[in-house]
Formats: structure tokens, C-alpha cells, sequence
């Protein structure tokens, strides 16, 4: 087996949620000695979120394995010590405690550096240590909706917020992408450094195109559904035996090549109402009637068949379930399993893929599993 190129790196990580975790879980991915602190008896608190996962919750499951946990309570002088002696020898620090928090605690970012000057320092917080929103607090959905996420996603009769928590991936991504140049920096400069991550600027980021869209356009790209706003044919569009394909043309040759080799009538190419793409924006209503039309007497296994000779982008919209079992994941292995408190649990291989490289899937942790032989490591007793 090959080192993992964050072998010998160690993060403490004082963190709950999604965020703060999904980071520091991809570090430990990668290697990295992720030690979370957590709250004694409930830990952390998304530890609680459901039961789905044969009595575990299905954030915490997905966020923390490659991890080892220790209660501590931060406010007491003895546990305390032992947080202390943890940063000692930590490489990275990261927190997404909530608004003010670890300032209080003595843990704000100059404290550590002063004390700790080879330390990389990562806050994560909702909105940034400044400003009129900084002692707010933020959850994935009201960042959704300040980011402008909400107003963008759904139909055009009603709003809707993504199915998954892209402000808590925003901002994990960033801090784990800022946690890995910092310790390049520090390679270079013998130096940690210290860094924010706001959730609001993350999302803000991927928000950039509806932002210029509007910016500069003088109106947001309407609510559309499963359909582009500013991109047509691109969508759901249902076949002969009823399912969905969707379709994605990008260019004026691929427009051409749908209509002569899917819809089998290369005139439509030439219709007015759709000669270039922001026609058929306006047009999208009448264009979708036109090629259900055309793909009626068709099954999606034969339409897909013809998007993909023509060279039309594609897919079929599919469940979880479906999901779980799509054949070019299967093809490829990317399934394995990793340990936990409630047995061995399926779990898709780190995105990061590198030839000869075994992935580390190390299990997820029970609260407080590690604490006695962290302890122990650090010289201090059995806890109180």
C-alpha cells in the first residue's frame, strides 16, 4: 500500500454538523489523523439528526469515518489541559463552532498562532467574522435563501431549496481546499497560517452565473424546474413508455444533429422560432411539445441509444435506489464498505482516484471511543 500524501498530519477538529466534518473527513481520506472533539454523552449534535442508518444518523455516517473521537468539556480547567496538549501537536485546527464561540474560549486565531506558530487555523462560520450578520446564526437553508439559492431553485409557481446542503458542501470544499494550500505554504515558510470560511461567500460562489445573469441581464434566470434557463432543449423530456430522458445540447451542431438523427426531421433545425439558442429559450415550450411529439412511439432505452450515436448528451433521472445500483459505478468498483458502532456499512469510495492507491476507509466512530487511548497518548489519566 502506498502513503497517503497526509500521512503524518494531524487535525484536531472541534466541529458538529456538516461543514466543519464534511472537510476534515476528506483530509482523513487522504490520510490525515483526524482527531474530533466532541461533546461529553451526546456528542455531536448531528449525531442525532435521524435513525436511518440501522439506529445511525445518516449525516453523521456519511461525514465521519477516518476519524477518532474524544469527549471533552472545553470549559473544564482538566479537559482543557488535554485540548491543549492536543493542539501541541497538531498540524491544523478547525472549528465551526457557533458565532463567537471559540473566541470566548481563548481559541480565536491570533491566541493559537501566538502559542502555536507552525498551527494551520481554519473558521468556519455562517456569515464571516464581520459585519452586521456575524453574530447570526446560520443553517444550510437560511444560507440558501440569503445566498439567493432558493429564489433561483424550484418551479416558477414556487420556490424550493437544493435536495442536499450545498451551503454546508460550499463551504466544507473551501476549507478543505484552503487546509491543504496552507500546508503547502507552510512547507515553503516553516509558517501556519489562519483562514476564514464563510458559508455565504462559498455559496456566493456558485451562485456567479445567475449573479452576472442578473447583474448585467436586469433580470435573475427564471425558475425553470428540471429545465436550463438559458440553455435549450436542456431538461426532462418524456418518451414513448413514459419515463424521462433528459437532454443537453450545447451548440448549434448538436442542435442540428438532434434534430436530423433523434427527431428525424432535420427541418425543424431551420424553423425560426428556434434558429439559435436564445429563440429556443423562448420557444422552450412549443420546442419540448415538438421533440415529446417526435419521441413518442420511442422507449428511453432507444432514445438514449440514438442521443448517444448522434453524440447528444444525456441521462436518465433516477432515484437513490437507482442510484445505488448504476451500472457505471458498479463497473468501475466503486463501492466498498466501511465499519462502524452498528456494523459494516456500504460507502462509496473517496472521489479522489489514484492509480495504485489503496483509499483509506477507516471506521466511523462512537462517541468518546478514542478518549482513554488519546489520553493515554497525551500522559493524562482516565477522565474524571
Amino acid at each position: 500500500m502506498s502513503t497517503l500524501p497526509l500521512a503524518g498530519i494531524t487535525v484536531v477538529a472541534l466541529e458538529q454538523a456538516v461543514a466543519a466534518p464534511f472537510a476534515t473527513r476528506q483530509l482523513g481520506d487522504l490520510g490525515a489523523r483526524v482527531i474530533k472533539v466532541e461533546r461529553p454523552g451526546t456528542g455531536d449534535f448531528a449525531r442525532a439528526y435521524d435513525e436511518t442508518v440501522r439506529g445511525m444518523s445518516s449525516h453523521f455516517v456519511w461525514l465521519n469515518r477516518n476519524k477518532e473521537s474524544i469527549t471533552l468539556d472545553v470549559k473544564d480547567p482538566g479537559d482543557r489541559d488535554v485540548l491543549e496538549a492536543l493542539l501541541a501537536g497538531a498540524d491544523v485546527f478547525v472549528q465551526n463552532l457557533a458565532p463567537g464561540a471559540a473566541d470566548r474560549l481563548g481559541l480565536s486565531p491570533d491566541t493559537l498562532r501566538c502559542r502555536f506558530p507552525r498551527l494551520i487555523v481554519c473558521n468556519i462560520s455562517g456569515y464571516g467574522a464581520a459585519g452586521p450578520y456575524r453574530t447570526k446564526k446560520a443553517y444550510d437553508l437560511l444560507v440558501q435563501c440569503e445566498a439567493g439559492v432558493v429564489s433561483l431553485t424550484g418551479t416558477r409557481e414556487e420556490p424550493a431549496k437544493a435536495g442536499i446542503p450545498v451551503a454546508d458542501i460550499a463551504a466544507g470544499m473551501y476549507a478543505f481546499s484552503g487546509v491543504l494550500s496552507a500546508l503547502y505554504e507552510r512547507e515553503r515558510t516553516g509558517e501556519g497560517t489562519s483562514f476564514d470560511v464563510a458559508m455565504l461567500d462559498a455559496l456566493g460562489e456558485w451562485v456567479g452565473f445567475p449573479y452576472y445573469y442578473a447583474a448585467y441581464g436586469g433580470s435573475p434566470p427564471p425558475r425553470n424546474g428540471a429545465r436550463h434557463a438559458a440553455i435549450s432543449p436542456y431538461g426532462p423530456y418524456t418518451v414513448g413508455d413514459g419515463s424521462v430522458v433528459f437532454i443537453g445540447v450545447q451548440n448549434e451542431r448538436e442542435w442540428k444533429a438532434l434534430c436530423e438523427h433523434v427527431l428525424a426531421d432535420p427541418a425543424v433545425a431551420d424553423d425560426a422560432r428556434f434558429a439559435r439558442n436564445s429563440l429556443r429559450v423562448e420557444h422552450d415550450a412549443e420546442l419540448t411539445e415538438l421533440i415529446e411529439r417526435a419521441l413518442r412511439h420511442s422507449d428511453a432505452d432507444d432514445v438514449v441509444r440514438r442521443l448517444d450515436e448522434a453524440g447528444i448528451a444525456n441521462a436518465r433521472m433516477r432515484t437513490m435506489a437507482e442510484f445505488a445500483e448504476h451500472p457505471q459505478l458498479a463497473a468501475r468498483q466503486r463501492w466498498a464498505s466501511v465499519d462502524s458502532p452498528v456494523g459494516q456499512l456500504r460507502a462509496l469510495l473517496p472521489p479522489i482516484d489514484v492509480s495504485g492507491r489503496t483509499p483509506r476507509l477507516d471506521p466511523v466512530p462512537e462517541v468518546g471511543q478514542h478518549s482513554a487511548a488519546i489520553r493515554a497518548e497525551l500522559g493524562f489519566g482516565e477522565e474524571p
